[in-house]
């Protein structure tokens, strides 16, 4: 497993910050992971991506990586538009299932949107709850492939939640019951350690929204 963790405060003026993981875990017997985490700075916060390339090995990985170079360089665009992008970028590959999610700072905004099977969670950070106060409806289709009617949500976040991206690689269920406590980096390996079902890729994309510092 793999782990990769930063801190960043997107927006000076109004003094906003979040932190994000993105842990990884190739399936058993498999050198290459054809899922991927994107985290990106965009104008009003951060940008967060799963994707996940048909299938395993190289050829997976390459739809994964495809997916994931638009999504870096074309962070600004809206929900919607970006997945467009994705799904023209990825014709003459697998397709990948893709999940992205908008994580406003400025606004304590969540929009997202799926296609396929990349779960996504957001977890209250206050007293534990019986499961998440968020949870993504994930439309059918495979971008590069079909694409079906985009609609993004939009949901409040409150300083301290969490919003969580699971490839299926990770049991739907990982959210019902979820300890997050502590860095975002120790919640993405607690999911991957309690979760991991060992029969494929998995990525686990956690951000905290911390809210204006003091």
């Amino acid at each position: 497993m793999r782990v990769r963790s930063a801190g960043v405060v997107p927006d000076q003026a109004t003094d906003v910050s979040a932190e994000w993981s993105v842990a990884t875990r190739c399936r058993p017997g498999e050198l290459t992971n054809g899922d991927l985490g994107v985290v990106e700075l965009c104008h009003d916060g951060v940008l967060l991506a799963g994707i996940d390339g048909v299938g395993h090995g190289a050829d997976a990985a390459r739809a994964a990586r495809r997916a994931g170079d638009i999504v870096r360089s074309e962070s600004g665009e809206d929900l919607a538009a970006l997945a467009m992008l994705c799904h023209a970028a990825l014709r003459d590959t697998r397709g990948a299932a893709l999940t992205l999610a908008r994580l406003s700072t400025a606004k304590g905004e969540v929009t997202w949107l799926g296609i396929g099977n990349v779960e996504g969670r957001v977890i209250s950070g206050e007293a534990p709850a019986a499961g998440p106060k968020g949870s993504l409806a994930l439309a059918a289709g495979v971008p590069g492939h079909e694409l079906p009617r985009i609609r993004p949500e939009t949901l409040t976040v409150r300083p301290g939640d969490v919003l969580i991206l699971a490839t299926d690689g990770i049991r739907a269920t990982f959210a019902d019951a979820l300890d997050v406590s502590g860095s975002t980096a120790a919640i993405a390996a607690r999911i991957m350690r309690t979760d991991y079902r060992r029969v494929d890729d998995a990525v686990v994309v956690a951000a905290r929204y911390l809210g204006r510092r003091a």
